[in-house]
């Protein structure tokens, strides 16, 4: 697990460490490992290639400038060329003096260009800086922007400077970094969009911040392959359809016969023991044909028009192309009535939108909204693109207001619950995604996690892994090493499913 913590925890860790360790020696430790992540791009598989690269040191007046300063340094005794340039008034002086010691050379003031360097180090702010980029600082980045689009590589000191460490949020210009030297541990704001976008490659370096000195839960953590692994269920010898889990849909209409069938193939490919599918009598055929496995029940076949009447299910999945009408409504109420975990999508989320009671509910609730239908269920003050860029503010806001489990959808999936204080962020995905139909399969994937007995934010984060290691297992041909992708399908994501299954579940990844 990967896990991430907030600007004040890091430095009340930091300094517990500094007071058992000599003065200097975590900058040191920090410095050592920046530079010899800066050497590793500069040679990119060249031995000496270091000697005569033109490196430019971007240095603010804190810790991140010190730490940029003094992997300079190193550098340049190294045979680069160093040049630091100092927009403020005051500079880290330990690091400067040890540029110039070593050969390398120090510029106050903006310069006119960054002058072509092979390599831009973004020392200018640190994990400490609120409200984005200011002057001159804003004027450097661009020039690094403008150096990046040329073939200079860029290399951040701890966060990329004028990204929000705690959030993720970017709230005005910001250096785009190919690689980002993190330091003890990750901050939110390098997993979290829209900030994870401007890091690029996250290293870590460890500087001796052992866990007991991080004295708090982290605020996000990613989980790897192994912590999938062990959340994934099992069935054992004797195991039968019902103790496997039946997962209920409420899924499909008239119009959208597409969603049951694509929610079913999630709900079945997720592992469930039986899927009950409850839809509109026009699109139980195309269920039927796709899925002959699943046991459908048309709405007229139901007892009062109540979905709960199907049979007994461990967990529903309420939305996905049920459309938004009043007996839509209706069933969606009744499905919140049943004590059991409910997952809510798409047409189900218009629906709750209008009236939302989620709060009353003593079985969980997951939601799966995309920035849009999360801005309409916080209110007519919350605009869409306001959620995506400020994301994990509004999925715990929502998390918290509604009383439900959040799977915030997007270029970064959040995952909220009210009942933890750390989000789960999923690492796995491809831009392709981005296509109808995929939040159907997701839906239905995680409703049957939620009925094979895992809780809501277990099955959120394990779905959405899987949903994207599936996707790009789709999109690259099964070879995740490719580094080309094609398009895909929603239809293309069920398929590779249980090869996403099969690879978390190997002990040597």
């Amino acid at each position: 697990m990967r896990e991430a913590y907030q600007v004040d925890v890091v430095r009340a860790a930091e300094r517990a460490l500094m007071s058992l360790v000599p003065d200097g020696a975590l900058m040191a430790r920090a410095a050592a490992g920046l530079a010899a992540t800066c050497a590793g791009l500069l040679a990119g598989g060249r031995p000496g290639f270091v000697y005569g690269a033109r490196v430019t040191v971007l240095a603010g007046s804190g810790d991140n400038g010190g730490d940029a300063l003094y992997a300079g340094a190193t550098l340049a005794r190294r045979g680069a060329a160093v040049t630091a340039i100092a927009p403020a008034d005051r500079m880290h002086e330990g690091g400067a003096a040890a540029l110039r010691a070593a050969g390398g050379r120090v510029r106050r003031g903006v310069p006119d260009s960054l002058d072509d360097p092979d390599l831009i180090v973004d020392g200018m702010l640190g994990i400490g800086g609120r409200g984005g980029l200011r002057e001159p600082f804003t004027c450097l980045a661009a020039m690094a922007a403008a150096a990046r689009d040329l073939g200079s590589a860029v290399v951040a000191v701890d966060l990329p400077s004028g990204i929000d460490a705690d959030t993720g949020e970017v709230p005005g210009p910001a250096v785009q970094a190919d690689v980002t030297v993190t330091f003890g541990t990750l901050k939110p704001g390098l997993l979290i969009d829209p900030g994870a976008g401007h890091a690029g490659t996250v290293q870590l370096i460890d500087i001796g911040l052992a866990p007991h000195l991080l004295e708090s839960e982290p605020a996000a953590r990613a989980p790897q392959q192994a912590d999938i692994r062990a959340q994934l269920p099992r069935p054992g010898a004797e195991a039968d359809k019902y103790r496997r889990g039946v997962a209920g849909l409420l899924a499909g209409s008239d119009r959208y016969s597409g969603a049951a069938v694509l929610a079913a193939g999630g709900a079945i490919r997720g592992g469930a023991g039986m899927v009950r599918v409850v839809t509109a009598a026009s699109a139980a055929p195309a269920v039927r044909q796709a899925w002959p496995e699943a046991v459908l029940t048309t709405h007229d076949e139901l007892d009062g028009g109540n979905p709960v009447s199907a049979g007994r299910v461990q967990a529903w999945v309420a939305g996905p192309g049920m459309g938004t009408g009043d007996d839509a409504a209706a069933r969606l109420t009744a499905v919140l009535a049943a004590d059991v975990p409910v997952l809510v999508d798409a047409d189900g989320l218009t629906l709750l939108a209008r009236a939302p009671d989620t709060r009353e509910r003593k079985a969980p609730t997951l939601i799966t909204p995309h920035a849009g239908e999360l801005a309409r269920l916080l209110g007519a003050d919350t605009a869409a693109t306001d959620v995506e860029a400020r994301r994990l503010t509004h999925a715990r806001r929502a998390a918290t207001e509604l009383g439900v489990t959040v799977l915030l959808k997007g270029s970064t999936t959040v995952i909220a619950d009210p009942a933890r204080e750390t989000v789960l962020v999923n690492p796995t995905g491809t831009p392709w995604l981005a296509t109808a139909g995929s939040g159907d399969v997701l839906s239905g994937l995680a409703g049957a996690l939620l009925a094979q007995g895992l809780a809501a934010a277990d099955a959120a984060i394990a779905a959405a892994y899987l949903h994207g290691l599936a996707a790009r297992l789709a999109a690259s041909g099964a070879e995740q090493t490719r580094t080309s992708e094609a398009p895909i399908g929603a239809s293309d994501v069920i398929r590779y499913l249980p090869d996403a299954i099969r690879a978390v579940g190997r002990q040597d990844g």
